[in-house]
């Protein structure tokens, strides 16, 4: 398994941890090598440069000649030199993000609207204000590309299948595997009831929707946001709770606690892992149908339209009375 960090903040962290807990229950031996966070072991491998989001020496060829590792599993590294290194050892590939199909802001154009074009120079270099940055960030994504082209790959939903073949990739060699049932710690609720909204703290990841959702709502709750983030500075200047980032066990305690969960992400979501986490401990998740979060939600009144603040309110408030 390779990794850019071992570290279990972010959805594709939490999957990695789960397939090769699975795997290793089944009699297989599981290395994992990583970049930052990782740190030597017996089954866990430093590797220089995994971590790298632009082209850089890696050390991942020696990692697999001293392994003769019969499969390798590729998960979140952007690095196109790595790319190809595991490329040319037959690697398949799980594809957690929109990296190596969109060099801006996970699908949404400069101007907030939700980016339905596949990736082209002249699509988007309208995204980028500086146009040596974007030559090179583009020519960065196409690389990371042209490599998974290579690849098997394997995506969590329908949503990054289609995105995929949408920018080439043949659709035989695109398949969807769901990530496997939650499985929260069984740690006891924690903290007063609330609206909580847990992930990176960013504009991108709707925080500040969350915010104006949960004003209009007028629900007598906390509005508790659960992670850290380039917003988070100005959350906590505006008054809000912020918890920072939490590890699993204290996230298990907070969703069974929150009345709902708030998920308004306005980047497109690959899957939306903590989702369907809430809903194992029986959370109602207020969410946009924004990329893949439909193919997990049970829908109703708590799924609404992508960018309706208004609407989203309506359900923070159903799922508050439900």
């Amino acid at each position: 398994m390779l990794h850019d960090r071992l570290s279990d903040r972010g959805g594709a962290g939490v999957y990695l941890d789960a397939i090769s807990a699975d795997l290793a229950e089944a009699g297989h031996e599981v290395h994992i090598g990583g970049g930052r966070d990782a740190a030597d072991g017996v089954r866990s491998h430093r590797v220089q440069g995994l971590d790298a989001r632009s082209p850089e020496p890696t050390d991942l060829d020696i990692l697999i000649r001293n392994l003769h590792p019969d499969m390798i599993h590729v998960h979140n590294v952007v690095n196109p030199v790595a790319l190809q290194t595991a490329a040319d050892a037959g690697a398949v590939m799980t594809v957690h993000d929109h990296r190596a199909f969109c060099p801006g802001r996970g699908k949404l154009t400069a101007d907030g609207r939700v980016c339905r074009t596949p990736m082209s120079r002249e699509t988007c270099a309208g995204c980028f204000t500086d146009q040596g940055y974007f030559e090179e960030i583009f020519d960065i994504t196409a690389a990371r590309l042209a490599t998974l082209g290579r690849m098997r790959l394997t995506v969590l939903s329908r949503y990054m299948a289609d995105e995929l073949i949408a920018v080439g990739i043949p659709a035989d060699q695109v398949t969807v595997t769901p990530p496997p049932p939650p499985a929260l710690p069984d740690t006891p609720a924690e903290g007063p009831t609330s609206v909580l909204f847990a992930g990176r703290l960013a504009v991108t990841k709707g925080v500040w929707d969350a915010a104006e959702a949960w004003r209009e709502s007028g629900v007598d709750l906390p509005l508790v946001f659960a992670g850290t983030g380039p917003e988070r500075g100005r959350l906590e200047a505006a008054g809000h709770q912020v918890l920072g980032w939490v590890e699993r066990p204290r996230l298990a305690g907070l969703l069974r606690a929150a009345a709902v969960l708030v998920l308004p992400s306005r980047w497109q979501e690959p899957y939306g892992l903590l989702g369907p986490e809430a809903l194992s401990v029986g959370t109602p998740v207020a969410a946009w149908k924004s990329g893949a979060i439909s193919e997990w939600h049970p829908g109703g009144e708590f799924l609404v339209p992508w960018g309706d603040v208004d609407a989203l309110a309506r359900a923070l408030d159903a799922a508050v009375r439900s």
